[in-house]
């Protein structure tokens, strides 16, 4: 279909893909848990359309330019430090209030991040270089096309995982963050894990 191949094979292994935990899902519990569910579901959407970066640029070819050691190190390096910012903010935030209602600029400037963390996060990127061209045709008349087929595939899946994984966060996490030592807490841990997380990404090899 639409020069791909084994397409119930992507879409099962694309799910268990969108299992694994990682600086997406992090960010998106943490928004849930400490903002509720309009937090979570507005860093789930943001990290979609990060996701649509990475389709386009596999699309357009732009892919490539991650497998030279140059551009990877600097994606590398503008992410890790995008995910040490982020902790850092969260580190030094006031505590956060029970599923309090989040603001209009609040929402926007969560779905931002939830933009940049997908972005630049060089391994997302790499992951469009291995997995996605291993279900196009090699004679698929538009490999361009067969790309955005199978990206919009991952996406919506991904999407409605991490939808999922926002609102189980946010009715789990409702009673414990009444408790102000607690939400100060777990706000900590969530902003030490993105610092761990970008520190990691930047001593990285590859």
């Amino acid at each position: 279909m639409l020069g791909t191949h084994d397409l119930p094979l992507f879409i099962g292994s694309g799910l268990l893909l969108n299992l694994t935990p990682g600086p997406d899902t992090l960010y998106i519990v943490g928004r849930s848990t400490t903002q509720g569910w309009r937090a979570g579901t507005v860093a789930a959407l943001g990290i979609g359309a990060g996701i649509f970066v990475h389709i386009g640029a596999a699309a357009a070819g732009l892919s490539a330019l991650a497998a030279s050691s140059g551009a990877y190190t600097l994606v590398k390096t503008a992410g890790a430090a995008y995910l040490v910012y982020v902790g850092i903010s969260l580190l030094r935030s006031p505590p956060p209030q029970a599923q309090q209602v989040p603001s209009r600029d609040s929402l926007r400037s969560v779905f931002v991040q939830g933009f940049f963390t997908n972005v630049l996060n060089p391994k997302v990127a790499l992951f469009f270089i291995a997995f996605l061209p291993q279900f196009v045709e090699p004679e698929a008349p538009s490999k361009a096309v067969a790309f955005l087929f199978l990206g919009a595939i991952f996406n919506f899946n991904g999407t409605l995982w991490n939808l999922f994984v926002a609102s189980s966060s946010a009715r789990i996490s409702g009673g414990l963050m009444r408790n102000a030592r607690f939400a100060r807490w777990f706000n900590r841990c969530v902003g030490g894990l993105f610092v761990a997380l970008g520190l990691r990404l930047a001593l990285s090899r590859n």
